[in-house]
């Protein structure tokens, strides 16, 4: 189902500037082929990012990473140039992943692919994996997830009180009382795995307690890649079979679609 991105692409840009002109270009060319007002029929884009974390920075710095909707109003205004007619709710998803699905467009001179996903067309509706604890002790040594089960909270305790007031419940659940050293690490609000129906994958997010300058999320892909660091709340990483996860220093993780 996966094409993975075996190399790094040559010719990738150096500096954002270019890089952002790159992939807004490729975006631009990919829309021009949606005549006109078909665009009405588009729910959503979705940009995967394959980059290796050596420029990772570079990238997230050229999709405007921390100027939420910025990304998503130069699309708009590349779609009115065309005359696109997009819904008023059309989303946009930047995903950081090691593999891209087969059915996105790869770009030439950038290291993401783009899916369109349209009211006909998504890329898988449902689907169950496994959560396997590699290293710590959770409630569980196995939790099983589906495509219905909304968004699955990870972290300290079964269940914690925000700073809002309200209760969090956390299906994966590290005690705080365990005198395993990999728990002392795991925020209470860490992690979250929600199922995006667009994509066809589970994706994995960093919550508050999970991204810089607390507790660290990151993943070593199977596929050999760099682990990959999530330094965001926002962007999602879409999770790929033998995917191992960090929580803290030590806690593992293990995604797979299968229980063994």
């Amino acid at each position: 189902m996966f094409d993975l991105f075996k190399k790094k692409q040559e010719g990738t840009p150096a500096d954002v500037k270019s890089l952002r002109n790159n992939i807004l270009q490729f975006v631009k060319n990919e829309l021009a082929k949606v005549q006109g007002g078909e665009g009405a029929s588009i729910k959503a884009l979705h940009l995967f990012v394959t980059c290796t974390e050596s420029v990772k920075h570079l990238y997230e710095t050229a999709l405007y990473a921390n100027e939420e909707g910025r990304l998503k109003e130069e699309i708009q205004r590349i779609a009115d140039d065309f005359a696109l007619d997009l819904p008023d709710n059309w989303e946009l998803k930047v995903l950081f992943t090691a593999e891209a699905p087969a059915a996105a467009i790869k770009a030439s001179q950038s290291e993401v692919a783009l899916f369109i996903q349209t009211k006909e067309k998504t890329l898988q509706k449902s689907a169950t994996a496994y959560l396997k604890v590699l290293q710590g002790q959770a409630e569980k040594e196995l939790y099983a997830i589906t495509s219905d089960h909304g968004r699955i909270n990870i972290g300290r305790e079964k269940q914690v009180q925000t700073r809002d007031n309200f209760f969090r419940i956390n299906t994966v659940a590290f005690p705080a009382e365990s005198t395993h050293d990999s728990n002392k690490f795991i925020s209470r609000q860490h992690a979250h795995v929600e199922w995006d129906n667009g994509t066809g994958t589970f994706l994995l997010f960093a919550d508050e307690g999970g991204v810089p300058p607390r507790n660290k999320v990151k993943v070593r892909p199977q596929s050999g890649s760099d682990p990959v660091k999530l330094q965001s709340t926002k962007s999602g990483y879409s999770l790929q079979e033998g995917d191992q996860i960090m929580l803290g220093e030590t806690a593992l993780l293990e995604f797979r679609y299968s229980p063994d």
